[in-house]
């Protein structure tokens, strides 16, 4: 039972993880994100670079599941995700930000055009929207995570914006 407006908002963010929309998140959630990924940057599963993301996609999903799968049976519903991250991320947004770090880290090597570790704004609209997020919006929430500005987000500008995205502050 979902009974505070903190609550509201962090079960509103289970849609952005349960990928196939049917009604959980599991491990093929990940994957999905991932092959969505692949395949909107035209990189191959079995590269070097699909590899990687493949690796932090089940390093994510390892340590969601850890966070939330009350019961063990590999498949979070909304209420575990809510009782999740209530009881555990309220008080710690950078530790729910570390289990992402490998898939984000991942993500930004998939989609920069380099190799320095950042990636465009259009690129990271370009891969949210490949994730889900509607054009509309892609753009803005991209812009928002170049908090320096230069018009490139690195590491630590897409890990702190995901943690105060997914961690929603009261």
């Amino acid at each position: 039972m979902v009974t505070s407006e903190y609550e509201r908002r962090i079960a509103a963010r289970f849609a952005t993880f349960d990928q196939d929309g049917n009604g959980y998140i599991d491990r093929e959630d990940f994957s999905g994100a991932a092959k969505a990924l692949l395949a909107e940057f035209g990189t191959r599963a079995r590269s070097d670079k699909g590899q990687a993301l493949y690796g932090g996609a089940e390093a994510f999903w390892q340590g969601m599941a850890g966070i939330a799968d009350h019961d063990g049976d590999q498949r979070i519903t909304r209420e575990e995700f809510v009782n999740g991250a209530v009881k555990r991320l309220r008080d710690n947004p950078d530790g729910f930000a570390e289990i992402a770090r490998p898939f984000l880290r991942a993500t930004l090597a998939l989609t920069g055009p380099d190799d320095d570790g950042a990636v465009g704004v259009a690129d990271t609209a370009r891969a949210l929207k490949a994730l889900g997020v509607p054009e509309e919006l892609a753009g803005s929430a991209a812009a928002v995570l170049d908090t320096d500005g230069d018009g490139r987000i690195g590491e630590e500008e897409i890990v702190r914006g995901f943690a105060r995205y997914f961690t929603v502050p009261e």
